[in-house]
């Protein structure tokens, strides 16, 4: 079970953390995905993280530079730390991961994420002056 928070109203430069708190699974062992949808636009992948002793993170080009992923396994938790927020950044913001038996995971800037096994509710996140 994922569940993302940390969403809000922010103006335009502005900063958000979202968090995600896992339970109820191996969670050290998963990638850890965030995605996004804005109203009448797909679902697109934000940034990613493997499993701890991979060290990999990735992000899409938009948010390369304003968005930092972390995880701190000892607390099963994901962050998303947001900074220089854009009116285009405003979207319904997801957590997801990766079940580590899949071919899926954190390889490469996140497309979708649709190989993503678990999922979250999402945390509105609305760049606005």
């Amino acid at each position: 079970q994922l569940q993302a928070s940390g969403g809000g109203l922010v103006q335009p430069g502005g900063s958000l953390r979202l968090s995600c708190a896992a339970s109820g699974f191996a969670f050290d062992e998963y990638a850890i995905g965030w995605a996004r949808q804005a109203p009448g636009k797909e679902r697109e992948g934000v940034s990613c993280i493997s499993k701890s002793s991979s060290g990999r993170k990735f992000y899409r080009d938009s948010v390369e530079g304003r968005f930092t992923i972390s995880r701190d396994d000892a607390k099963n938790m994901v962050y998303l730390q947001m900074n220089n927020l854009e009116p285009e950044d405003t979207a319904v913001y997801y957590c997801a991961a990766a079940d580590p038996r899949s071919r899926y995971g954190c390889y490469g800037p996140p497309a979708r994420l649709g190989g993503y096994s678990h999922w979250g509710q999402g945390t509105q996140v609305t760049v606005s002056s």
